[in-house]
């Protein structure tokens, strides 16, 4: 892939979740990732959310995952998180409560209109342990082997450089540092589907197969790397992954292209990983 090509995939990524989080909408999960009361005056919750979690979450917060990774951290109370791709602050508000008044989590996104509405319910629920910058995954604005932990949700499959991220990944953790991202893989992908740019933004096109995405963080140097949770979508998944607020691309636009969408299920899944820097 070329840098234009990289550039080009960016730059729709920044404007479609700029605009997305404006219309608080939805991507990448097939189920509603508002938080929102029902007729009932109980949430709805995302796979892996507990009531627990999402009681005190400041009003329309709105999350853009497949998953939280934030349950599957044994963090410790100082310890230093950080999120790539913090999107409007859920996981981050709960990775800050997680490592208590000592510790801090750390934001990172690069579309501003994201930065501002975190920044916004950071202050809603009177988290002071976090912060948010303003950067790109494959160059991270954080100090060397700064953090303790990486946290992502939906974001890394975004990237047109994974290597460069996972690379970056390394360079921020502590020795013995660790990382646990929830995320979407894919296999047998068109080159239809692999060269539609609203299926970029939407989280499949550039998603990889999992054995992939597996090799790219051991080749950063990382250990230990496994897949702890998965979630196969079948074909009612897939079909509302592609009818969310961010949907999967012109290819599944119309009604031709809604009837090949059978031909993507059991291909595509949320993962969550977890991976170590030796120490």
């Amino acid at each position: 892939m070329s840098a234009k090509d990289s550039q080009d995939i960016k730059k729709a990524v920044r404007e479609h979740y700029g605009a997305a989080i404006k219309q608080q909408g939805s991507c990448c999960g097939p189920a509603p990732q508002t938080f929102e009361p029902d007729a009932d005056g109980r949430f709805a919750k995302t796979a892996g959310y507990t009531d627990e979690e999402l009681r005190n979450m400041p009003e329309g917060v709105t999350s853009f995952g497949c998953g939280n990774p934030v349950n599957f951290i044994d963090v410790k109370p100082g310890d230093t998180v950080l999120d790539l791709g913090s999107g409007a602050g859920l996981d981050l508000i709960l990775a800050a409560r997680k490592v208590g008044p000592t510790g801090k989590a750390i934001g990172l996104d690069m579309t501003p209109e994201m930065i501002e509405t975190c920044r916004e319910n950071i202050a809603k629920a009177g988290i002071s342990n976090a912060e948010v910058r303003m950067g790109e995954m494959e160059a991270m604005p954080v100090q060397d082997a700064e953090v303790d932990w990486i946290i992502s949700n939906c974001v890394i499959n975004l990237s047109p450089e994974k290597e460069k991220v996972f690379a970056e990944a390394f360079r921020v953790l502590k020795p013995g540092g660790r990382m646990m991202v929830s995320d979407i893989v894919a296999s047998d992908l068109t080159e239809e589907m692999r060269n539609d740019m609203a299926a970029w933004v939407g989280c499949v096109a550039g998603a990889v197969d999992q054995e992939t995405y597996l090799r790219m963080m051991r080749d950063a140097g990382f250990v230990d790397v496994r897949v702890v949770d998965t979630i196969t979508y079948d074909a009612a998944a897939i079909d509302a992954l592609a009818n969310d607020a961010c949907s999967c691309g012109a290819v599944m636009a119309d009604a031709e292209g809604r009837s090949r969408l059978g031909q993507f299920a059991g291909k595509v899944a949320s993962v969550k990983v977890y991976a170590q820097k030796p120490a």
